[in-house]
């Protein structure tokens, strides 16, 4: 069973960076799609970017141009890389990986993203 660690969250100004880090157990996290996910107080979960195999990358619009995912195959980790960052950008973030509308694997305990104004 593949098993999810989200690190690197914290708190942050309106305005600054922070790098999210997502280490998976077991290799076929190497050759499929990651994703990473956030879910704010009394909202539900969603996506905010994926990464396929090959690198090729998707964002949702209220991220987009502040936000890169990469991955690291060889270690079987993904990072989110969030600039610019905003309030409603606070959640507990989560990573996982996207299969036809759902996720494959158990939800990690994902790591807090505060933002103050």
């Amino acid at each position: 069973q593949v098993q999810l660690v989200e690190s690197g969250g914290g708190l942050v100004q309106a305005g600054g960076s922070l790098r999210l880090s997502c280490a998976a157990s077991g290799s076929i996290v190497s050759f499929i799609a990651m994703g990473w996910y956030r879910q704010a107080p009394g909202k539900q979960r969603e996506g905010v970017a994926n990464i396929t195999r090959s690198g090729l990358t998707n964002y949702a619009d209220s991220v987009k141009g502040r936000f890169t995912i990469s991955r690291d195959n060889a270690k079987t980790t993904v990072y989110l890389q969030m600039n610019s960052l905003k309030p409603e950008d606070t959640a507990v973030y989560y990573c996982n990986a996207p299969l036809y509308g759902s996720t494959r694997f158990p939800w990690g305990q994902g790591t807090q993203v505060t933002v103050s104004s």
